[in-house]
């Protein structure tokens, strides 16, 4: 009993430094620490932090406690990387290019290797960082969208800014100055040119910045809100703007939503905030929803909810009623009408000599449709009588008239009529067409084209115009005749 309760218990989790992470043709000044906590969720996300000029992994960690205290909670990595340099190198032609062997192609291996190893999630991978750590962020959210779902940036720079007057990777005066300014679709512009070949969904964005910063002067700040609106194609101007605390400052936040209405672009402005910790730096109450830190479902919230349809998303096609079954012709058939997608329907061919066609069904995405064009012409058919077009839609306008058929040989009738493009009728939605009557050879039209209710059956014509049409019917070359 004595020894079972001396047992020691497991080490608890800590920052770890991994010696072999599969480094490939990126700086060998990059190493990689990592920090799995003792519960860890299935197929876990992935949290890169990024340390700022002259910090380490370990200095980065501890700033970060905040989001160290979710893992724990919810279950998800950290993967700490770390330079012998002063600065990360986020102005480089290598840095700013999708595989081009920079510092940001080194993270990205590091983020490989995580999700290898402990079976990670690849689908829900983020970043954070200040300062060099906050431009890392920006550069890897630009550089990498195809690895990274979303990024929340502390005191950094745009994407791209950094390279000027920077071409050894340690500082660039001009940018940090405030000095680099480009129109949004410049810097957009910029951005799509460091990986030209992805076509894919875009990382979303948080921003914290301290508008007395005298180090990284605060115009960074509005100029990553132009790359970023221009980048996730939002408005210029915020879909909310609001007074929060962060750290011992008020901060105006303002956030612009996608097109389906979630948050994609979020913005701090820290009254009086300087370039430290007084900004609240890797503030977890605002870092860890944003990035959905918080949920552990095998999906990016982002795009889970958009792929739902989210805020205002487009609402279900109702199907309008079948229309009803011609009746039998004496030699040519109705025409089948065509499907009408999102109220456009287009009218069927006429038939030649056959059974009746069932009329089109129609499905009425919200707009009213308009009336089919005419059908291709029937063909000839000794006796035969013109195919008829059954057009769809929802009030639709006039179709187009078929043109006209090979007349027949002789002794027969040109039933070359591809059907009038009449108006459409108003079908409406939920009703169950029923068939129409007895076939009768005195109607060769015979449509019944009630929706909602029963066919109403065809009816014979008139023994004087049975008389005409058998007269018709032996005079060749007669004019074919149309019915509605």
């Amino acid at each position: 009993m004595a020894g079972l309760l001396a047992t020691p218990s497991l080490e608890a989790a800590s920052l770890t430094k991994v010696n072999n992470w599969g480094a490939s043709g990126v700086p060998a000044t990059a190493s990689m620490y990592i920090y799995v906590p003792d519960k860890v969720a299935t197929k876990p996300p992935i949290v890169v932090v990024a340390h700022y000029c002259g910090g380490t992994a370990s200095a980065v960690f501890g700033q970060a406690s905040g989001i160290q205290k979710a893992a724990d909670q919810y279950g998800f990595i950290m993967v700490v990387p770390q330079t012998t340099n002063n600065c990360w190198d986020v102005g480089s032609t290598k840095a700013l290019t999708h595989d081009g062997g920079g510092d940001t192609q080194a993270v990205a291996q590091m983020v490989k290797y995580a999700i290898t190893t402990y079976s990670a999630n690849a689908e829900r991978v983020y970043v954070t960082g200040d300062s060099s750590g906050g431009m890392m962020t920006q550069g890897l959210l630009a550089v990498y969208p195809d690895v990274f779902k979303g990024g929340a940036a502390f005191a950094g720079v745009p994407a791209g800014c950094w390279a000027v007057g920077d071409p050894d990777g340690s500082w660039s005066n001009q940018c940090a100055g405030g000095q680099v300014t480009h129109t949004a679709k410049e810097w957009g512009d910029l951005v799509r040119a460091m990986y030209p070949a992805y076509m894919g969904h875009r990382p979303r964005v948080q921003l914290f910045h301290g508008d007395a910063d005298p180090t990284i002067n605060y115009k960074n700040h509005t100029e990553a809100i132009k790359e970023w609106t221009d980048v996730l194609g939002l408005s210029t101007d915020p879909t909310t703007t609001t007074t929060v605390t962060l750290g011992s400052h008020q901060a105006t936040r303002q956030q612009w939503k996608n097109a389906c209405g979630y948050v994609v672009l979020d913005a701090f402005q820290s009254k009086g905030g300087d370039h430290g910790p007084s900004d609240a730096i890797f503030n977890a109450s605002f870092v860890v929803p944003f990035l959905g830190l918080d949920k552990t479902d095998a999906t990016d919230p982002e795009i889970a909810s958009c792929n739902n349809g989210g805020m205002g998303g487009m609402g279900g096609a109702s199907a309008g009623g079948a229309a009803g079954h011609g009746g039998a012709t004496t030699g040519g058939t109705t025409g089948a009408g065509g499907t009408m997608a999102g109220g456009n329907g287009v009218g069927g061919a006429a038939a030649a000599g056959g059974t009746p066609s069932t009329g089109g069904n129609t499905t009425n995405a919200g707009a009213p449709g308009t009336g089919g064009v005419g059908g291709a012409p029937g063909g000839a058919s000794p006796g035969g009588s013109a195919g008829t077009m059954i057009t769809s839609g929802s009030g639709g306008a006039s179709g187009a008239t078929g043109t006209a058929g090979t007349p027949p040989a002789q002794g027969g009738t040109n039933t070359s009529n591809a059907g009038s493009g009449s108006a459409g009728r108003s079908i409406s939605a939920g009703g169950a067409a029923e068939p129409s009557g007895s076939p009768s050879p005195a109607d060769p039209a015979g449509c019944g084209c009630k929706v909602g209710g029963a066919g109403t059956p065809s009816r014979g014509l008139p023994l004087l115009l049975l008389g005409l049409l058998a007269l018709r019917r032996r005079t060749p070359g007669a004019r074919a005749h149309r019915s509605s």
